[in-house]
């Protein structure tokens, strides 16, 4: 929904917490969920550690806004849809998470939400979609060879994204 991109962006930036640099992660530095690969490529610019560690929320929403939620289409997707798709965007790619929820419903799962897709969304239960995408979502994570490390958080993440998206629903 389209009001929902603030509170997404809130529950978002809770799970990703502030600057990480673990040496297990793929994704190298980070803040607020954002790699320093993205962030320089947001920005046009090399950053250093300083500049990451300086990321505030205000400087990555719209990132986040144009990158995943209007990747997602986030604004079209019902309330807790939305969210989960979003998180799940952030994650793991928009393209991703557009196939999970396009199995979800039902539908070719092509990566591009469209017409057809949003028109399934519509017509399917708000919370048999949540639970079948993050059924899909954790399924993928539990095959990662970073399991091991971070599988506990992105666990408890996924579980505490259905139960918000549920909330979100009603």
């Amino acid at each position: 929904m389209k009001e929902n991109f603030d509170a997404a962006l809130s529950k978002l930036l809770h799970h990703e917490g502030g600057f990480v640099n673990h040496p297990s992660d793929p994704g190298g530095m980070t803040n607020l969920g954002v790699t320093k690969a993205v962030w320089e490529e947001w920005t046009g610019h090399s950053v250093d550690e300083a500049a990451m560690r300086r990321l505030t929320p205000a400087d990555v929403a719209p990132l986040y806004k144009r990158k995943y939620w209007d990747k997602v289409c986030g604004d079209a997707l019902p309330a807790g849809v939305d969210y989960c798709v979003f998180d799940a965007a952030v994650n793991s790619g928009p393209g991703r998470a557009a196939k999970w929820l396009q199995e979800a419903v039902g539908v070719v799962a092509d990566g591009a939400i469209g017409p057809k897709t949003l028109a399934a969304v519509a017509a399917a239960d708000d919370q048999e979609t949540i639970d079948k995408f993050n059924a899909a979502r954790l399924k993928f994570l539990q095959a990662l060879a970073t399991w091991d490390t971070f599988g506990r958080g992105w666990g408890r993440r996924v579980a505490e994204v259905t139960k918000a998206a549920a909330t979100m629903t009603a």
